[in-house]
């Protein structure tokens, strides 16, 4: 199933899962207007098409005391593909890397890395970001203030 696949009602239900997942499907089936058993379905389906991956809670970084977000950029001593794989392992246990991609350009990897602090970032990257694996290079850039972010992908 494609993109290109999905009818008005499938479209519905998608946009009104990502404002609320905690939706019952009896009020999912409501606000978009079939049948529970219809909407059970199309769910159902949704999910075993991949376009549905998970169902999660977004929690208030700033309550669970990170309000902070830092970008950093990586570079690796290397480009080859294991030390790309060595380096992608050990970076996902990092506990306050909250997102990390792989970039063209000059840069190997853009993190976006949540901290308490200045200094609670200077610990993260002195004890874990300079002691991944092939890390040559570290260039950090800390965010002044949100301006718009989203989770919720538009039709």
């Amino acid at each position: 199933m494609r993109i290109s696949d999905l009818d008005d009602k499938d479209r519905a239900i998608l946009t009104a899962l990502q404002k609320g997942g905690r939706l019952a499907n009896v009020e999912l089936a409501a606000k978009v207007s079939l049948s529970e058993s219809a909407c059970l379905r199309r769910v159902k389906l949704l999910e075993q098409a991949g376009f549905i991956d998970d169902y999660v809670m977004l929690m208030n970084q700033a309550k669970a005391g990170k309000p902070g977000n830092v970008f950093v950029n990586v570079t690796l001593e290397s480009q080859q593909q294991q030390a790309l794989q060595t380096f992608e392992e050990a970076v996902k246990h990092v506990p306050g890397v909250m997102e990390c991609y792989l970039m063209s350009g000059d840069q190997d990897y853009l993190l976006r890395v949540i901290v308490r602090d200045a200094s609670d970032y200077e610990k993260v990257h002195m004890e874990q970001l300079t002691c991944l694996p092939g890390v040559a290079r570290v260039k950090s850039s800390f965010a002044l203030r949100t301006i718009v972010k989203k989770t919720e992908i538009s039709f």
